[in-house]
């Protein structure tokens, strides 16, 4: 079992781990459905990923929007630099989103998100 908690900035973080969270999932300033929210830079997530692997605990990343096709390009930069960060896996709700994670990069775990859908080819 796995107790898993949204950390919606870097504090949030800290304080899911200090109290038992086994891992969070964060949402970055891109692709996240909660793009209004307190997110993520990917210069947080590498700290996060830094801070919660010192700990071994773990870190998700949400890219869960529906993606259009205009985001395309950018969702595949942003899974290669996730992939970098190390981050634990990815959270995905577009299945075109997960089909291209899977394509440029192969390393990442992928989850399926409850919003799961899509609206690209």
């Amino acid at each position: 079992m796995e107790l898993l908690a949204p950390a919606g900035t870097f504090e949030k973080l800290k304080t899911a781990f200090h109290f038992g969270a086994d891992a969070v999932y964060v949402g970055g300033e891109s692709f996240s459905l909660r793009a209004n929210a307190g997110n993520f830079t990917l210069e947080d997530i590498v700290n996060g990923v830094e801070y919660a692997h010192k700990r071994r605990k773990k870190l998700f990343v949400a890219a869960n929007i529906f993606a259009r096709n205009s985001d395309i390009q950018g969702l595949k930069q942003y899974f290669k630099e996730l992939e970098k960060a190390a981050v634990d896996g990815v959270i995905i709700s577009d299945l075109g989103a997960l089909m291209l994670c899977r394509e440029v990069s192969p390393s990442l775990n992928i989850h399926i998100s409850t919003q799961a859908h899509t609206l690209n080819y």
